[in-house]
This record gives structure tokens, C-alpha cells and sequence, in this order.
């Protein structure tokens, strides 16, 4: 396999990242495993498919393929985490806080690719984005607040994918 071009793989994920769960009019898919939700995107020789399971707390993975749907596996983040548990239930308040989220994963860029922005606030909302690595190997955790409470906290981890 040729050498991955890191920068082309970060400008196509900031693409697929918009125009899937950060999009206003995303389209789920058949599902390649039963009760998940699913979304992808697709172009420049990548493929991108984000699997989650769950409403209040909903893991999932985002995986970016060279040559479409069935091609090679490249990249990988993995995800967990949610709504704080004082929250479950609360489906008109969880539904506020994934609108923010939404608006903050628009803002991801090509230099960090991964979730939002470091730092992100709108009126009462805040976003809040730790990250250590690089597209390559990374670690994160991500939180929402609402009026400067906790009330949406996940992790995420991932990197390339290496063969033998």
C-alpha cells in the first residue's frame, strides 16, 4: 500500500464529520450491524461510516475505508459516553444538548480532526475539548455545560490503522 497522505485523510474526515451526525440533514443508512444507527460519506478514495447504539448513552466508532464501502480499513475513533445520569430520561433536554454538540463538531478542523473545537461557547452553552496526540494516535475527552453545569461527557481514542 502507497504511503496515506495524513493531510488528505484529516481535509476528507473534516468533510465526512459536516455532512454526517454535525449536519442538519443527515441520512441514515441500512446498517451493517442490527439496532445501530449508521451515516457515511464518501469521496476523494475514502469512505466514512459512523456506527452508534443508544440515545442517552451512545458508543459507537467511525471508520474511514481506502476504496469505498468494502475496501481497506485506515483509520478508527472509537467513542463512549453521554448524557450525565441525572440527565436520562430527560429526552427534550438531551435533544438541547446534541443540537449544541451538533453546532460544536461543525467546527472541527483539518489540524484536529477528531471532535470540536478546543473550546466552544454559545449564550449558556459551553464546549470543552481535551485531546492529546494527532491523527495518527490520539486520546480525548469532550463535555457540555449548561449554565456551567456538567451535563454531557464522553471519551474517544483512535489513530491509524497499521497492518502486519
Amino acid at each position: 500500500m502507497p504511503e496515506l497522505n495524513l493531510k488528505k485523510l484529516a481535509e476528507f474526515l473534516v468533510k465526512a464529520k459536516k455532512n454526517t451526525y454535525a449536519s442538519l440533514n443527515k441520512m441514515e443508512i441500512e446498517p451493517e450491524r442490527p439496532g445501530f444507527d449508521e451515516l457515511e460519506f464518501e469521496g476523494e478514495g475514502f469512505y466514512y461510516r459512523d456506527s452508534y447504539v443508544g440515545f442517552f448513552q451512545a458508543p459507537g466508532m467511525e471508520v474511514v475505508r481506502l476504496d469505498g464501502k468494502n475496501g481497506k480499513s485506515i483509520w478508527t475513533m472509537a467513542y463512549s459516553g453521554g448524557m450525565l445520569k441525572k440527565y436520562h430520561g430527560d429526552v427534550d433536554f438531551a435533544k438541547k444538548v446534541f443540537t449544541f454538540l451538533k453546532k460544536a463538531l461543525e467546527a472541527v478542523s483539518v489540524e484536529s480532526p477528531f471532535r470540536g473545537p478546543k473550546n466552544l461557547k454559545d449564550n449558556e452553552w459551553e464546549y470543552v475539548n481535551d485531546i492529546e496526540g494527532d491523527i495518527e494516535r490520539f486520546v480525548g475527552y469532550e463535555k457540555i455545560f449548561f449554565k456551567k453545569e456538567e451535563v454531557f461527557s464522553q471519551d474517544y481514542i483512535g489513530g491509524i490503522v497499521l497492518d502486519k
